[in-house]
């Protein structure tokens, strides 16, 4: 059971744009973006962080260019592979939430690897959305024989971040972020670090939360 109680989610968005800034392929955006994300689970636990979700693949991600996701695919199953030691070292759970009969075998082994080794973490729940949509979501469990029995079982958010400069939630946990604070910065995700995560839950807790009332 996760101790802390904060579910933070974040949308990493700005990996492409980073990397054409710096004269990069877009590949090299999505590299720098995994190693983002390594440095703000290292960090996430001292924060009060239990629950940490990221938007990795959204199902809208399917109409980039076949090389683009080819890559991507590519990268989720060398991430996974390659941090679950660290991250059983580091006590951190993996789980993916999303559809996964449209990913590679390759990725899908990836993510069964993962998410069984460090099922019994609990210092911090990863949580990768990969072939992900919130719609769909809800549509899935409106379709189900207790339609708010499945959906009581989604984690509320607290709050989301999205990097990158956009101000849209982009059908991710619609759900969950009823009542998230939301928080919007115009640094690139690969530039976004343990700083940067402090100061957005020193933003958070700095707000009244009053839940509709």
């Amino acid at each position: 059971m996760i101790q802390s109680a904060l579910h933070v989610a974040a949308i990493m968005d700005g990996n492409g744009r980073w990397a054409a800034k710096q004269g990069l392929p877009g590949t090299a955006g999505h590299v720098a973006g995994a190693e983002a994300l390594r440095v703000v689970v290292e960090a996430a636990p001292a924060l009060g962080i239990g629950v940490l979700t990221v938007y990795a693949f959204s199902s809208d991600n399917w109409a980039r260019p076949d090389d683009e996701v080819n890559a991507l695919m590519d990268l989720l199953a060398t991430y996974l592979d390659d941090e679950t030691p660290s991250l059983i070292a580091a006590g951190v759970r993996v789980s993916v939430i999303g559809r996964r009969d449209r990913l590679p075998p390759a990725l899908v082994s990836a993510i069964e690897f993962a998410e069984g080794y460090t099922r019994d973490c609990t210092r911090l729940h990863l949580r990768l959305a990969v072939d992900y949509s919130a719609r769909d979501q809800i549509l899935r469990a409106s379709q189900s024989a207790s339609p708010e029995e499945s959906l009581s079982r989604s984690l509320p958010v607290d709050l989301l971040i999205r990097t990158g400069g956009e101000q849209r939630l982009s059908d991710f946990l619609l759900w969950e972020c009823a009542y998230a604070e939301l928080i919007f910065t115009k640094c690139m995700w690969p530039e976004f670090d343990a700083n940067c995560l402090g100061k957005a839950l020193d933003e958070f807790h700095h707000r009244e939360r009053r839940f509709g009332t």
